[in-house]
């Protein structure tokens, strides 16, 4: 499929999805968050598909916010609609799709920027990347999950502290705060991704989209995350992959996980 804003690229198991606008630092306007969705459902459903990658274009910038022309005249309702239909339309659907999704961070991750890269199921950046949620200087407060996320991910005081000065956080402190798994210089940054790429496609593709099901289920509301978990453990016990698992480790040798 051919994309204005976005390029996804598919080789040996990994889906590299680009934000492709640099002259605008790739920030995400309507055309660009639909074109994502495209792209991460397209990779999500494709049985090649181990791992996506999301990254933006450029060593500048990862996504440095959202296209701010496009809705500065809004009303109440349309602002309220805005949020609602992004959050549905990308934010939620990658934090909750089945094949890990790792954001590799190459710069400025601002705003809706810094949502989506919360939205993924772990990050990385390089170590130029500086990171913030600046929407109170703006008069407005992040829409795409990032008052849920952030203190989800760093703690009530950090996050707090962050949205109310509209500052920003560089890589390593972004590492210390727990927001980023690791930090690397600009040129490591893709091959570290397809490294632990390379890790996690070991396993089995069936078992880690339910281990991700269980975990989100600990941080939506009225949803008991033991329960999910117990739902999802036996749900393993009736696929392929958990034949081909326990079948190699009782044989000794390395599974080769069908996926099913």
């Amino acid at each position: 499929m051919t994309y204005e804003n976005v390029l996804s690229n598919t080789q040996n198991g990994i889906t590299t999805i680009t934000i492709n606008r640099p002259t605008k630092l790739n920030a995400l306007n309507k055309a660009t968050i639909e074109e994502l969705h495209k792209a991460f459902d397209t990779a999500n459903k494709d049985a090649e598909t181990k791992v996506i990658v999301i990254t933006g274009n450029g060593e500048k910038a990862f996504v440095a916010g959202a296209d701010i022309s496009e809705f500065a005249n809004f009303d109440v309702a349309n602002g309220g609609k805005l949020a609602a239909k992004g959050q549905a339309l990308l934010f939620d659907f990658v934090e909750n799709l089945e094949t890990p999704v790792i954001a590799a961070i190459n710069g400025f991750a601002l705003g809706g920027g810094l949502e989506l890269a919360m939205a993924a199921h772990f990050r990385i950046a390089s170590d130029t990347a500086k990171m913030g949620l600046p929407e109170v200087s703006l008069g407005v407060i992040p829409g795409y999950g990032g008052t849920q996320r952030l203190p989800q991910l760093i703690g009530k005081g950090r996050a707090m502290e962050m949205v109310m000065t509209a500052g920003m956080i560089d890589a390593n402190t972004a590492k210390d705060y727990g927001l980023v798994n690791h930090v690397v210089p600009q040129e490591e940054l893709l091959p570290l991704a397809e490294k632990i790429a390379s890790k996690i496609m070991r396993n089995s593709s069936v078992a880690i989209g339910k281990a991700i099901k269980a975990i989100n289920a600990n941080y939506k509301d009225g949803v008991n995350g033991f329960e999910t978990e117990i739902e999802q453990f036996g749900a393993c016990f009736g696929t392929a992959d958990f034949k081909e698992g326990t079948t190699a480790f009782l044989e000794k040798r390395k599974a080769e996980f069908p996926g099913k």
